[in-house]
Formats: structure tokens, C-alpha cells, sequence
């Protein structure tokens, strides 16, 4: 019977440990599950790891434990792996495994937690939450980058919604939100609320306040040591209580008292201080040991441990009247009642100079006896009374056989602590029971994370309460045990050698604190009857908005939110919004908010108004609703999601119209009808088709909508930009074809002959290139016409006939009311161009004149401005067929008379007249078709390389950059023809009204034209509006931010803009080939703003140095102020604010110095004659320092004939008077004028290289303009007293910083931690 029962009881504990083992060999499954159910989840995961047996049924269960919902109200489904195309939820109630249903040991299997029915899930109830704690994940530590733990119903949020962040977990208990490196605030602000008697003191006061950080300092993104915010924390709170009932809480709860001594060993004559402490710091490793201490305890017994001053340490005794050996140290005088204990685990290390962290181990008791620790017998001693007759309590000396009275001056302050009775006979019964009285209990452990340079904290606190440990880290509570607590001591299991705490756990303990066992002084916390009246209602206030936000959260969690658009019915712009509607309202409903939303009340009827499912990506109508107006949003939408792949449209039709039924499959077709006769194109017409039909259903389809004839009708499918394919095969399908979702057709049914062309040849096939191509530009005129002045100059170079442009553009002169229609104005000018152009035409012989295009209008805009007579349009078009400006520059090449230029002067206002004019001008441009040069994108600040790299190189180099990187090439080529003959590009006109605030007065107009143009041609055809020619003004390009930026390539098509691009118009000489538009600032070496500008001016490639001076001398004159003759001034290279390299008046632009379109340049005014002459010279700036005087002299320039340092110095020991052997000299630094403090010039500067010639290391002197200061060796520094020195630093300073440079005195520091009372600082912030 017993090895009966012996085997059975063998027998089932090997089957418990087969059971145990096969558990611990089980694979492992890691889930991760996202909450799409909500906009305010969908960024959060809840991570499971389960074993592979784990059946689905409990896969369920964990999921709505860790979410909080009922388990049987939401679906989970997969997303990610080879079943994230199944969208079939999991079937919570099959009996499978994961691992049988899918699931993938080893790998992150992602799983999307979504709404059930359409129904959301239910929130569980906060009751129903269990309250076991084998249920309750602990945790302990830094947080896992996924997932959540410590309480059931958290959710790692990224967007810090509080709300659902710091709901209460079953500890009771809610934490504080991270809000970027605030876990050491976080840690200690947890502490103290865990503090019965801080808590209930801070209760008690009546007075609100606030304790704020920096705003205008970086202290939010640094992380600060915990020790150091409770020292600032408890400074200001003690600030904030004075004269409060708490005003001296802090002292009464975290200061002690100790004595630092020191007693000679010869005579026993003893000096003392009594000092107050918050808290005991306490070494982890003494300095330059190699093991650290291994308890609290111990390190306690080192902290009072008292040091022998001997050898050349001895102290100087006042009774010996000589150094003596003498013992040094502290002695515990009193503990307060919270106890600080801070583990000094950050050091540093002196032979990689850098902090570290100390993670040795180093244990603490959960219980505390500090009564080993107190100087009782120095409680006895009447020392204290004999130090008090002399009116300092706190320092003092005595003899241990006679009072002595020595130290009489008071070096030490005490800070608020006294003690509590002058009889000794008091303070020995008192000493006597504070002994014995002094166990303290550890209730809060503040751990710190990481490394010195960074890391996290959490506190690990013990409730007073229940006596439970939690674990307080950031918003996350959990409960913890001992041994929890026992894993924060640090350390490792090997030895502990000095970089033994390197490979130990950095997660380890750095503050402790201890509370007094004192059953007369232990407090509770106070209960909620117990608050104050100021505190209830802050409570209750509390609650309400928390219930608030509870009741908003419902909303938000059953309110769809999706895109909406709409077509405004009148303006016929797409607007865009974010219709939220609740799951509960009905389709009807939604339609009248997203009527209100798009402000339609003035516009369109409410009745003519619908919802439709809608793709705006493929600009795509989906579906319709019909007969589905009762039915709930929420069923419509598929459920409230955070994102949907779909958008919806509000639909509009006139009042005579009926809606469109949309039925999924169906594809949507845009239809425009084109008219060959009047060549346009008319707005689109939208039908359905599907992709089964053939073309030749798909016409039949067509010709009922636009009742055209299918037979005679050509079909033009737009698959993308610029492919045009005409759909011929009438037996193949839309799909075969390449029709998608939204697609763009169009036809043309006509009788026409166009048909049996070949269609690349067709009438239909350019009408509609030329629409695909064309663009709308609006173009803002200048205000005023040119003045007569400028107007004869421009053409005072012109030859040959009286004819001019102007001729066609007259003003027609008269009375008012004799003046005629501008209709009139804008035909005769037309005809006057036209029978120029014709006349130009026959001049240069160009055979293309008979040659027909169609350039007229694209589409039908429906604008009073088109309503014209029709003999008119005919008349128009008839003009566009024929003209063709084959020599543009013969429009501005004829020589004119100076009755003609007079002429001008009343007429060159035409631009208005053509403005005014109510019709729309069609143009032609001519342009080359043939592949044209492109940019290479050159740096527009490159200039010249050194002149001396090229001396040595032996060759000159060229960059022949006027048409790759200025673009401003010419808009004719050599035999002065306009460029491109073979190619007409449409181009049309029409006046515009801006909008207001556009510029009074200001002309506009509205172009269309095809963006293949150049810019040369588009500035020939805005001649007549402009009323100069094209070289006689500038295009600029207005950007959203109504950045101008000048186009100046003339060769470059309009590719690059787009539809409702603006571009001003500004009168100015544009640049011909091989011009460069440059920038002319003055050098002034010796002012504080060394660089001004000065005028803009264009140099030419070939033009020498001496010529483009030539040319500046009178725009310095007329636009400067500047009276200069030509050797007066030099030109020279300008990078940055950098002089550089002195052009010499034989070079040649492009030749010898590389130019680059916005190139800048410096012009300087010489007080000589120029002294540079060759390229083999060398100038640079020098400047004397002064140090007896503490002063810089002026710039002065020295040119060398070589690099030769020995000639640098002869050179500036001539211009200073200094003996050559005492030059010394160092190169500036930094931008010029290479300003620097003269506190720091003397030492900062490289004095004196030991170099030989300038252009190696460390000058590299190898281009003019570098900065050489200089100074006597044998003269020496000034002596500043403190006052001189502060006063002269403070006008460094000012003067620095005005120039633009930063001045400092001192390697950057730590800023320390401030806190301001109430939220503000008593000074300016900008001043930390």
C-alpha cells in the first residue's frame, strides 16, 4: 500500500514536470494588435506573447482584458503576412490553436482590432476589471518600446491623449505623462505625492500657486539630475510659503543637522560649524578605489569617518600657534524626520575625461538605525553652550579641559534649524531618547535608467496605506514586490573589478528615502471629508471635466469623420472639407450638414443636393445612395474608422435636371464634344459606361448623350499626357483600349474631310495637342508706359522705314466723345500689325508666308468678353492664318524720324487702349522646334578661380557660359531672322480684372498659350502690350510666397509653368548674348558695415576690366553720388563678404575671369595710385595690434611681390616703424574684417608660424585679400584691474555682436535648473 501510494505520488510529479519542461520548450508567439476602431487608437499596439497551444478562445479574452472591451464586441483580423488580402474575421469561437489558425512562431504577427457588425465595440465596464493580481502584469523598469503593462486598460499613446492614457488601473492610482524628458520631474512629483505629511500640508494651504520652468531656456528637451530638482523644488516652495502656516515645512520634514570639526592632535583644541543638510550624499567608490562600498550602511560610516591632516596638509592650530597633525571631520547632530539618502553614482573618470556612471551594487535595508550615527557624547559636551555666549550658535571652538571662546567671527549662516533647549541636562535626556529613537523605514526608491549622458527615471514607492510597493514610471502604476525592489541595488555577479559597473545593470537606485517611525508623527492621509473647502471644489470641478471629456470621447468614438467635396455649382471650383457626422444619422441628415458645411444655402436648392461615394484620386464617382436615405451613416460608411479608402462628393444638379444613378463596376468617362469650324473644345460631359463594351457601343452611348451621330464620330481617348489615341477598332473593349475608373475622351462628328486624313495629320489631332499643351498665365503689365526719354532711346539706333509698332497700336486722338470703341481701336491696331508683318514678310523673301495654322480660340469660355460680332471673330481668325513675324528685329531696326518719336510721346499709353479693349488678341508665335541647349546649373555665386592657380597652370581657361548658365542668349540668331521658322505655337489675349489689392491702376492679362513657346517668342508677342520692344523689359516669375524671380533664359520653353501662374512684367534692358547681370558693392575696409551696395550693372563676355569701368563711371555718377575717374577705383572679387582677387584693368571677362549670371563684385576706391600691376603680385590687409594700448590700428593694404614671409615682414616693418627682427604676425580668422575681441587677439591668435613662404599650412595665403594683424614682440600686454576689464569686456561685447560676431569668455557651461514662481520670471528670459 505505501509503494503504492509512493509510485502514484512519483508518477504524477513527473507528470507535472514533464508538463513544466514541455511548457518551457513550447514555441512562442509574439501578436500585436491595433485598435482601428477609433481615430484616437489607431496609432496604438497591445502586445501579447503566447504560447503556440494558446487556443483562440483565450486569444480573445487576453485582447479585451488588455483593450478594455467586452470580449464578443469587436473582430480581430489580419494585417500583415500572406493572409493580410483575407479581411474574414478570426473565429473567435473555433477551438483551433493559434499556431493551427496561422499564427507564426518567431515573428510579429500584426492583427487589426475592428468594429463587429458595424457596431463598435463596448467599453467594459470599470467594475467588471479583476482585481487579481496574478492577472496584473508587473512591471519594473524603463518601458518596452511596444505595447503596455501595468494596468489593463493602458494604451501607449503618441498623440498624449490623457484621457485614455492615465485612466486608473485597479492600484488606484494614475500616473503623469512624459512630455518629453520630465521622468525625473515625473519621479519626484509622484514621491511627494506619496508623502502623507507633504501631501496633507500642501492640502491644507489655502493658496494656490504655480512653480514654472524657463519658457525661453532648452531645460524642457534636457534631461536634469532628480537631486538637483528637489533642491531648486523645495527653494522655491519655501519662497512661496512665507508667512504661511507652511513656511517652514520643509525644514520640519527634510533638514538635519551636522558639525564639521577639526581638533588639533597635540593640544585636543577643537574648531567647529554646525551645518543643516535635506540630504546625505553618499559616495559609491572612494576616490581612486577600485571597490566600491557595499551597503548603505557602510557608505554611512564613510561619510562620518574623520580624515588625519598631517605632512603639508597640517592645519594651523590657534592654541598651538603652529601647523599641527589635526583630525578632520563630521558628526550627526540631529536627522530630520524624512530622510534623504542620494547615491553619488555619477563620477568622473580622469582617464578617458569623461563622466560615467557607477552601477555597483549597493544594497540598502528596508530598515534603517540611524542611532549608530549620532554624536551623543558631542550632545553632552557644553561646547554649544559656550559657543552660543558669543552669539554664534553654529561655529565655535572649545578645548576638551577648558571652554575657549577663540572663534569669534561668524562664517557660517545657520539656515532655520536651532535647537530645541540651552540646558544640557535637557539635550542629554533628549540625545538619550532620540537614540533610541531613530529607526526609519524606506518607503520611496528613485531609480535611475541609463548611462551619465542620459537616461530615464521611475520611482518605486511604498504606500502608506496598505503597505504595498508600486512602481510609478511616467503614466504607467503597477504593484510590485521586495524583490523587485532588491533588483534596483545594481551591480553584477562578477568581481568588481573598476570598470566592473560598465558591464553591471545600468538600472539601479539613486535616491532613497526614509521616513521616521514615529507612531506620535506618522500621519495619514487625509480622507475626503477631511479636505478643505478649496480642495473639494477643485475635485469637483475636476470630475466634471473629466466627465466631460468622457462624454466627448462617446461622441468621438461613434462620429465618422471623412473627406468631402464639392463642386460649387457657381464658381466651379472643387472645395474640400472633413464632414463628421454621427453613426446614428441617416444619409438624409448627413446631406444637410455637408449642404451647410459647403455654404450652398445662396446657390443651390437643399432638394438639389446628394451624397455619392467618391475616389478624388482618380477623380472617380463610385456609387450612388439611391433609395437609402433612412439609412444610418455608420451602416453606409462601413463603420466609424479612423481613415476610409474612400472619400465622398456632394452632388449638385439644376433644378430642370434629374441625378445620375452610379452603380459600382461602371467606369466614368469625361466627354468633350470638339468643333473643328470654330476650333473648340467644349466643357466636359460626364456618362458611365462599362469595360466590357466594345468602342462601337461605347459611341452608340455617346450619341445619346450629346445627340451627335455615332457613324461620322472619331473618338480621341487622353490615356495620359500627350497620348492621344484615337479608338478605331470599333469591336475592341473600353479595357482592351486602356480605359481605368475616370477616364477623358474626345470626340468630333462631323462631315468634314478631316476624317480620311491621317490622323497624327488631322485638323483634330493638332486642335487637340495644342489644348493639351496650352496653359493660362496671368501677366501683370507695368503701371506706367515708358517715358519719351526712354522711348527714343531704345530706338534711336533703328534704320530704314518710319514704320514701327507704335504705328499699330495708336491711340486714335480726338474729343471724348468723338473717340472711338475700343472694339475699333483693337481692329485697326490688328490690321496695322497684320500689314506690317505681311509687308516684313515680302521684304525678307521668306517662302512660309503661305503656310495656314489654326490659332484660335481652344475652348469656349462663356465670358462677356466673348461676346463679339461674328464678322468679327471671322475676321480675326482670318488675321491669325495669315501673319507670321519672320524678322521680329526689323520692328525695331527702322530708323525714325523725330516727328515719329514726338508721336510717341502721345501715344505710348496703347498698352491701356488694348487693355480696355473688350476682345480677346490671337496671336502666332513662330519658334524652333530643334533640340535647344540646356542650363548645366552652375553655382550663380561661382566667380573666378585664383588668379595665381591660373599663372601656374600656364593656359588660361574659358567658360563659355552665356547660353548654358546665364541663358541669355540671344532671341535672333547671327543674320538677325527670329530663331524657328518651322513650328507655330498658339498664343492668345484678353484682358483681366485682379483681384483687389492687386496694385491700384495695375493692368492685367490673362494669356493662353502654349507652353512649348519660348520665352524669347513670348516676349515678342507681349510687345504691343508692353509698348517696347522685348530686349527692353524683364520677366519675372511670381511664386506662392510672392517671391520675383527673373527668367532670363530666352532659349527655354514654358514647360515648366502651369496653369494660373502669374508673371510680372518690369521695364528694364533685358540681356543679350553672352550678358551678364552683376551686383557692384563697395569695399570700405576700415567702416563697421564694410559692404554697401551700390547699383546693378551688365558685363559682357569679352568686354575687358577697363571697359565695364568705363561704363560704371557714369551710373556711380547719376545713381551713387560717386565723382570718380577711372584710375581712381578697382574692381576686384567678392565671395560672401570676403574680398578677393584684383582684376586688373587687361583682363578680359570669360577669359581671364569667369563670370556667372547674378555674379557679385566689389568695387574699391583707392587713396593712390594702384599698385597691383601683374597677376604675380600679391595684396593683402593688414592691421597692428597694439597690446600696451589695447587697441587696433586701420587697415592698411601691402602688396608683395611674391609669397615670401620675410618679405611680408619687411614689408610692415617699414609701413610701422617696428625693427624687423620683433615683427611678429598671425592670419586672421573667420569672415572679414576677421573681427575679434582684443581681450583675446593677444594669446587666441597662430602668432609667429614657422613657415617660409604664405602659401602653405597653416596660413594657406594664396588669393588677395587675407587678413594679416601684426604686433611688436617686445611690447607688452596692458594690466586691467577687475573694473577696467569688465567695463572693456561689456564694449567687446556690444561691439561684436552688432558686427554680427559672437563673442565668449569661458567653455559652455551646464545651465542650472531654475523654477519661477506663479508661471513668470521677475526679469527678461532673453537675458539667462
Amino acid at each position: 500500500m505505501f509503494w503504492s501510494c509512493r509510485q502514484s505520488i512519483f508518477a504524477e510529479m513527473k507528470k507535472k514536470f514533464s508538463q513544466v519542461e514541455s511548457a518551457a520548450e513550447e514555441p512562442r508567439v509574439l501578436c500585436i494588435i491595433q485598435d482601428t476602431t477609433n481615430s484616437k487608437t489607431v496609432n496604438e499596439r497591445v502586445t501579447l506573447n503566447l504560447p503556440a497551444s494558446t487556443p483562440l478562445k483565450r486569444l480573445f479574452e487576453d485582447v479585451a482584458s488588455k483593450v478594455g472591451y467586452v470580449n464578443g464586441t469587436f473582430d480581430l483580423v489580419w494585417g500583415n503576412g500572406d493572409n493580410v488580402t483575407d479581411t474574414t474575421p478570426i473565429d473567435q469561437n473555433s477551438d483551433k490553436t493559434i499556431l493551427d489558425a496561422g499564427f507564426e512562431p518567431g515573428k510579429k504577427n500584426f492583427l487589426h482590432l475592428t468594429d463587429k457588425d458595424g457596431e463598435q465595440p463596448h467599453i467594459m465596464p470599470e467594475e467588471s476589471g479583476t482585481t487579481d493580481d496574478s492577472a496584473q502584469d508587473r512591471f519594473i523598469g524603463p518601458l518596452p518600446r511596444e505595447g503596455s503593462v501595468g494596468c489593463t486598460n493602458d494604451y501607449v499613446s503618441q498623440s498624449y491623449s490623457y484621457s485614455s492614457v492615465l485612466s486608473k488601473s485597479e492600484t488606484g492610482y494614475v500616473g503623469l505623462v512624459n512630455q518629453a524628458m520630465t521622468c525625473y520631474l515625473n519621479s519626484l512629483l509622484q514621491t511627494l505625492f506619496m508623502t502623507p505629511e507633504f501631501r496633507n500640508a500642501l492640502y491644507k494651504n489655502g493658496k494656490q500657486f504655480n512653480l514654472t520652468f524657463p519658457k525661453k531656456q532648452s531645460h524642457t528637451w534636457q534631461q536634469h539630475d532628480v537631486q538637483e530638482l528637489c533642491r531648486v523644488m523645495f527653494d522655491a516652495l519655501e519662497q512661496k510659503w512665507k508667512q504661511t502656516e507652511q513656511a517652514d515645512l520643509i525644514n520640519q520634514l527634510y533638514q538635519g543637522k551636522l558639525k564639521d570639526y577639526v581638533r588639533c592632535l597635540e593640544c585636543g583644541y577643537e574648531g567647529w560649524r554646525i551645518d543643516t543638510y535635506l540630504d546625505i550624499p553618499l559616495v559609491i567608490r572612494p576616490y581612486g578605489s577600485n571597490q566600491a562600498f557595499a551597503s548603505v550602511e557602510e557608505a554611512l560610516h564613510a561619510f562620518i569617518q574623520p580624515e588625519i591632516l598631517d605632512g603639508p596638509n597640517q592645519y594651523f592650530c590657534e592654541r598651538c600657534k603652529k601647523k599641527c597633525d589635526a583630525r578632520k571631520g563630521l558628526r550627526f547632530l540631529h536627522f530630520p524626520y524624512l530622510l534623504t539618502l542620494q547615491l553619488k553614482r555619477f563620477d568622473f573618470d580622469y582617464t578617458t575625461m569623461h563622466r560615467i556612471k557607477l552601477n555597483d551594487r549597493m544594497t540598502f535595508p528596508e530598515e534603517l538605525d540611524m542611532s549608530v550615527f549620532i554624536d551623543v557624547e558631542d550632545e553632552k559636551s557644553p561646547q554649544t553652550e559656550s559657543c552660543t555666549d558669543s552669539g554664534a550658535e553654529n561655529e565655535g571652538s572649545c578645548h576638551s579641559d577648558q571652554m575657549s571662546n577663540d572663534f569669534s567671527n561668524d562664517d557660517g549662516v545657520d539656515e532655520g534649524i536651532c535647537l530645541e533647549s540651552n540646558s544640557a541636562a535637557e539635550r542629554l535626556s533628549k540625545a538619550g531618547s532620540e537614540k533610541s529613537s531613530l529607526l526609519y523605514e524606506l518607503f520611496s526608491v528613485m531609480v535611475h535608467s541609463g548611462s551619465a549622458a542620459g537616461g530615464h527615471y521611475y520611482a518605486c514607492i511604498k504606500s502608506f496605506s496598505d503597505d504595498q510597493w508600486y512602481s510609478f514610471n511616467d503614466q504607467h502604476v503597477s504593484k510590485i514586490t521586495q524583490e523587485d525592489i532588491k533588483k534596483t541595488y545594481g551591480g553584477s555577479s562578477g568581481s568588481r573589478g573598476y570598470y566592473s559597473s560598465a558591464f553591471a545593470s545600468s538600472t539601479n537606485a539613486y535616491m532613497l528615502i526614509y521616513r521616521l517611525k514615529d507612531p506620535v508623527r506618522n500621519a495619514k492621509f487625509l480622507e475626503a471629508h477631511e479636505y478643505p473647502e478649496h480642495i473639494k471644489q477643485l475635485v469637483q470641478k475636476e470630475r466634471e471635466l473629466e466627465e466631460q471629456e468622457k462624454r466627448q470621447r462617446e461622441i468621438e468614438r461613434n462620429t465618422c469623420k471623412i473627406k468631402l467635396f464639392c463642386m460649387h455649382p457657381t464658381k466651379q471650383i472643387m472645395m474640400e472639407n472633413k464632414l463628421e457626422v454621427h453613426k446614428d444619422r441617416t444619409l438624409k441628415e448627413a446631406v444637410e450638414i455637408a449642404y451647410k458645411l459647403m455654404d450652398l444655402e445662396e446657390a443651390v436648392p437643399l432638394d438639389c443636393c446628394r451624397l455619392v461615394k467618391y475616389d478624388e484620386f482618380h477623380d472617380y464617382l463610385e456609387r450612388s445612395y439611391e433609395g437609402e436615405e433612412d439609412t444610418p451613416m455608420g451602416l453606409l460608411l462601413g463603420g466609424v474608422k479612423s481613415t476610409y479608402m474612400f472619400d465622398l462628393l456632394l452632388e449638385t444638379r439644376r433644378p430642370d435636371q434629374i441625378f445620375q444613378c452610379y452603380k459600382p463596376g461602371e467606369v466614368m468617362v469625361k466627354v468633350h464634344v470638339v468643333d473643328l469650324k470654330t476650333e473648340s473644345v467644349a466643357p466636359p460631359i460626364s456618362i458611365r459606361a462599362y469595360l466590357n463594351q466594345t468602342v462601337s457601343e461605347f459611341k452608340q452611348l455617346i450619341s445619346k448623350a450629346t445627340h451627335l451621330p455615332a457613324e461620322t464620330m472619331r473618338v480621341v481617348l487622353e490615356r495620359c499626357y500627350n497620348d492621344l489615341r484615337l479608338l478605331n477598332v470599333s469591336s475592341k473593349t473600353l479595357k482592351a483600349e486602356g480605359f481605368f475608373r475616370s477616364n477623358k475622351v474626345f470626340i468630333e462628328s462631323s462631315e468634314s474631310l478631316d476624317r480620311h486624313v491621317a490622323y497624327t495629320d488631322s485638323h483634330l489631332w493638332k486642335l487637340l495637342d495644342r489644348h493639351a499643351n496650352t496653359i493660362r498665365l496671368y501677366v501683370s503689365l507695368p503701371e506706367q508706359s515708358p517715358g519719351s526719354q526712354f522711348r527714343r532711346a531704345v530706338y534711336q539706333k533703328s534704320s530704314g522705314d518710319s514704320g514701327n509698332l507704335d504705328d499699330a497700336c495708336e491711340r486714335v486722338k480726338g474729343p471724348v466723345g468723338n473717340m472711338k470703341s475700343v472694339e475699333a481701336i483693337l481692329e485697326e491696331s490688328t490690321e496695322k500689325l497684320k500689314s506690317l508683318s505681311l509687308q516684313q514678310q515680302q521684304e525678307g523673301d521668306n517662302g512660309d508666308s503661305s503656310k495656314s495654322t489654326e490659332a484660335s480660340d481652344f475652348e469656349n469660355i462663356e465670358s462677356p468678353l466673348n461676346e463679339i460680332d461674328s464678322s468679327a471673330s471671322a475676321e480675326n481668325r482670318e488675321l491669325e492664318n495669315q501673319i507670321q513675324i519672320s524678322d521680329p528685329e526689323n520692328l525695331q531696326s527702322e530708323e525714325r524720324s523725330d516727328s515719329d518719336v514726338n508721336n510717341d510721346r502721345s501715344t505710348s499709353s496703347v498698352d491701356s487702349d488694348i487693355l480696355s479693349s473688350s476682345h480677346s488678341s490671337d496671336t502666332l508665335c513662330n519658334v524652333d522646334n530643334a533640340p535647344l541647349p540646356l542650363a548645366n546649373g552652375l553655382d550663380s555665386h561661382s566667380i573666378t578661380s585664383s588668379r595665381r592657380s591660373k599663372a601656374n597652370q600656364g593656359k588660361k581657361e574659358t567658360w563659355d557660359t552665356a547660353e548654358e548658365d546665364s541663358g541669355t542668349d540671344s532671341e535672333y540668331d547671327e543674320s538677325g531672322k527670329s530663331r524657328g521658322e518651322a513650328q507655330y505655337m498658339y498664343f492668345k489675349s484678353e484682358p483681366y480684372a485682379a483681384d483687389e489689392g492687386s496694385g491700384e491702376g495695375q493692368k492685367w492679362l490673362m494669356v493662353h498659350v502654349d507652353k512649348r513657346i519660348t520665352l524669347s517668342a513670348f516676349k515678342q508677342h507681349l510687345e504691343p502690350f508692353v509698348g517696347v520692344p522685348s530686349s527692353h523689359f524683364k520677366v519675372f516669375r511670381v511664386y506662392a510666397s510672392n517671391q520675383e524671380f527673373e527668367s532670363v533664359r530666352l532659349n527655354e520653353t514654358l514647360s515648366s509653368f502651369s496653369d494660373d501662374n502669374k508673371i510680372t512684367i518690369r521695364l528694364g534692358r533685358a540681356l543679350k548674348k553672352g550678358e551678364y547681370r552683376v551686383k557692384v558693392y563697395q569695399l570700405l575696409v576700415n567702416e563697421p558695415e564694410p559692404c554697401k551696395f551700390l547699383l546693378d550693372a551688365v558685363f559682357a563676355k569679352g568686354m575687358t576690366v577697363r571697359q565695364s569701368k568705363e561704363e560704371l563711371l557714369p551710373q556711380l555718377r547719376e545713381q551713387c553720388g560717386l565723382d570718380l575717374t577711372i584710375d581712381r577705383f578697382r574692381l576686384r572679387k567678392k565671395t560672401w563678404k570676403n574680398p578677393g582677387t584684383v582684376f586688373l584693368d587687361y583682363h578680359i571677362y570669360e577669359e581671364d575671369i569667369n563670370i556667372s549670371s547674378n555674379w557679385e563684385v566689389f568695387l574699391e576706391i583707392l587713396d593712390g595710385v594702384e599698385k597691383m600691376k601683374s597677376m604675380s603680385q600679391l595684396a593683402v590687409l593688414s592691421r597692428r595690434w597694439r597690446p600696451s594700448e589695447m587697441k587696433l590700428d586701420s587697415f592698411q593694404e601691402v602688396v608683395l611681390e611674391s609669397s615670401s614671409v620675410e618679405e611680408l615682414k619687411e614689408k610692415l616693418s617699414e609701413i610701422s616703424g617696428i625693427p624687423l627682427e620683433n615683427i611678429e604676425f598671425a592670419k586672421g580668422r573667420g569672415t572679414f574684417p576677421c573681427d575679434i575681441s582684443i581681450l583675446e587677439i593677444h594669446q587666441d591668435l597662430d602668432w609667429n608660424p614657422k613657415v617660409s613662404t604664405l602659401n602653405v599650412w597653416p596660413l594657406y595665403i594664396c588669393d588677395d585679400g587675407a587678413v594679416i594683424f601684426y604686433r611688436d614682440k617686445t611690447e607688452e600686454l596692458m594690466e586691467l584691474t577687475d573694473e577696467q576689464r569688465n567695463e572693456l569686456m561689456k564694449k567687446e561685447s556690444s561691439r561684436l555682436q552688432k558686427t554680427g560676431h559672437r563673442v565668449t569668455y569661458s567653455p559652455r557651461k551646464e545651465k542650472a535648473l531654475k523654477i519661477y514662481l506663479d508661471g513668470a520670471p521677475n526679469k527678461d528670459l532673453t537675458q539667462d
